[in-house]
């Protein structure tokens, strides 16, 4: 059947990377629409409404977003927080390895979620 999702798993996280469906993936992620990719951010406290530009691009497409704060779970920046509100998109926050693990979780779960997962 074509059109099934294949969201990709997060095998691993630490090192300053993470391990995606086998693969190792130095840096930051974004897995937006079931596809990987690398994530500029490296620290909550540079994080801007900018780095969600492809998310707010594709805000139909998503339910959510997890986003991974680093080590321990952390207040984004209000800009960020007010400008998904405002585009309509839902944000949830905690510690990157939390994000990782529940990420994969609500993706087993067939829903429509971004991962913003900032590398610890």
């Amino acid at each position: 059947m074509s059109g099934l999702r294949q969201p990709p798993s997060i095998d691993a996280w630490g090192g300053g990377g993470f391990r995606v469906a086998g693969s190792w993936r130095p840096g930051s992620l974004l897995i937006l629409e079931d596809v990987a990719r690398s994530w500029s951010p490296t620290a909550l406290a540079d994080l801007t409404l900018e780095d969600f530009a492809d998310v707010l691009a594709r805000r139909e497409a998503v339910e959510f977003v997890l986003l991974g704060t680093g080590l321990a779970q952390a207040l984004p920046p209000r800009a960020v927080r007010d400008g998904l509100r405002a585009a309509g998109v839902g944000l949830e926050f905690m510690s990157t390895e939390a994000a990782a693990r529940t990420y994969n979780v609500v993706a087993s779960e067939g829903r429509r979620v971004a991962a913003a997962l900032i590398a610890v």
